[in-house]
């Protein structure tokens, strides 16, 4: 076993290095298809294309989200997943490589935090480990999953509660950030995602508005009472919203009117306590004005855990690799996009992180909580963007088709695929992970939150789309190297 486990990593060190040039082009091409939430579709058949291409058993369109999917090679145990997201945000276009404000398309969607990078590393370590799988004789079974629309929070509670995670012992979630490390506890937080929308009455505004009922005043009292709120939020809670619907014109009384919120704990039962208390200052917003409420919960997710055993395989092989070697022109695209942030201009790190005990959350949220409350998960961070850039900002899309991002996303994939091969030879491991995982959840009764009613809001970004696509087709580029 030993022996197998041995050529089985030199194996796969070799495939990727050989076929690193075909990790890069995925990430390119996802970079420029920069296609948001539920609309992924030119990104998600390149990603099955590639691994149907590659000997998995593709299912698209899984849990009713036209752009998600499983894949899967091998059977029996053990059964190892990877999943990751794909989805770029809504008015972020950005140049790649230039350290200024400089949109592909002003007001397009793109790539601003690098989750491009994500499903690249996530394909490129599917098919090393299925070639080593092959090569060596490794029995078990891998499932890759595409998850769509983590901008939105949305997709894995779903393939959880539809029962695909029922067969997995552990799963990985790769996804870049600035630094080579991994963690284990409570990660990331809750969240409830639910729009407040409100229903009242036509009227002239000048001429006769005691006739109408303002649905627009509802929303913007509702807004008031959660800033009054916010003194006695607890430690670990946060919320913030944006309004979807204000009314037509100045002159007509706004008969709907909708107000958005994301509102996050640590813990599940805190996040759904902030929404049930938001739900409280609806209502009374919708009494004050004479206005009906109408409350839409979008999506709800678990806070994303790390499992401890898994975190230690993965450092064990962070330790091995190690960072990139960053050149100085990679440090001076850096430093300038550090110095349009306003941070300190330390250029890229250049060492991994060391492992030094359980994570303290950061404030943001992902989908894939669920699955670490289902499974024992790994959490992968790995480095291709910027310190100090902050997601969700132009600055964080100028790296992610540049060598930063080509450097950084080969060093995840050769992480994330050392971490596959070792839960593929080495049993203890997976007894280890679901060891640790029994006692990380005892005494937490995990179900979904998302309503049983809930479904995909295939709707979601089409406009958008419809609007841009035609566009930013001319910029789409395809991989011309192959995995092979």
């Amino acid at each position: 076993m030993a022996c197998s486990a041995k050529q089985a990593r030199a194996f796969v060190e070799k495939y990727l290095g050989d076929n690193a040039d075909a990790l890069n082009d995925v990430i390119n091409a996802l970079f420029w298809y920069g296609e948001p939430a539920m609309q992924e579709v030119r990104s998600a058949a390149l990603l099955t294309g590639i691994l149907e291409d590659g000997g998995f058993q593709v299912d698209r369109g899984i849990s009713g989200f036209p752009t998600g999917f499983m894949a899967t090679y091998g059977s029996g145990s053990p059964v190892v997943a990877v999943h990751t997201e794909y989805d770029a945000a809504p008015d972020n276009s950005q140049k790649p490589g230039v350290a200024a404000h400089d949109p592909i398309i002003p007001g397009a969607p793109g790539h601003c935090e690098g989750h491009n990078v994500n499903a690249a590393v996530m394909i490129a370590s599917a098919m090393a480990t299925r070639r080593a799988m092959e090569a060596h004789g490794l029995s078990g079974t891998l499932k890759i999953f595409g998850a769509p629309a983590e901008e939105l929070v949305l997709a894995r509670p779903y393939f959880v509660r539809d029962g695909y995670f029922d067969d997995v012992d552990v799963a990985f979630h790769p996804h870049l950030r600035e630094r080579l490390s991994t963690e284990y506890g409570i990660l990331q937080r809750a969240v409830v995602s639910a729009e407040f929308i409100y229903h009242g009455e036509t009227a002239h505004a000048a001429m006769s508005p005691w006739k109408g009922r303002n649905a627009l005043d509802a929303a913007l009292l509702m807004d008031s009472g959660m800033a009054q709120y916010r003194e006695h939020l607890c430690p670990g809670m946060n919320m913030h919203r944006v309004v979807t619907d204000g009314g037509n014109q100045p002159n007509i009384i706004p008969a709907r009117a909708a107000i958005w919120w994301f509102l996050r704990d640590r813990t599940a039962q805190g996040a759904q306590a902030l929404f049930e208390q938001a739900r409280k200052v609806a209502e009374g917003a919708a009494i004050m004005t004479n206005t009906e409420l109408e409350v839409e919960v979008k999506t709800a997710v678990w806070p994303v855990r790390g499992n401890q055993a898994l975190a230690e395989a993965l450092q064990s092989n962070i330790d091995v690799i190690g960072m990139p070697a960053w050149n100085e022109d990679e440090h001076d695209l850096a430093r300038n996009l550090q110095a349009a942030n306003n941070a300190d201009e330390i250029g890229l790190e250049p060492e991994a992180d060391t492992f030094d005990g359980p994570s303290e959350s950061i404030a943001a949220a992902n989908d894939c909580g669920d699955v670490s409350w289902k499974v024992p998960m790994g959490r992968l961070w790995f480095p291709a963007n910027i310190p100090g850039v902050t997601f969700h900002h132009w600055s964080a899309g100028s790296a992610l088709a540049t060598p930063i991002a080509h450097k950084g996303g080969l060093v995840g994939a050769r992480t994330l695929t050392a971490t596959l091969v070792d839960c593929l030879t080495d049993e203890n491991l997976i007894a280890d992970a679901k060891s640790t995982f029994a006692n990380e959840t005892a005494g937490v009764d995990y179900a979904p939150m998302i309503p049983d009613s809930n479904s995909p809001p295939l709707e979601a970004n089409r406009e958008l789309m419809q609007k841009f696509r035609p566009e930013m087709e001319r910029y789409y580029i395809e991989p011309k190297n192959c995995f092979q």
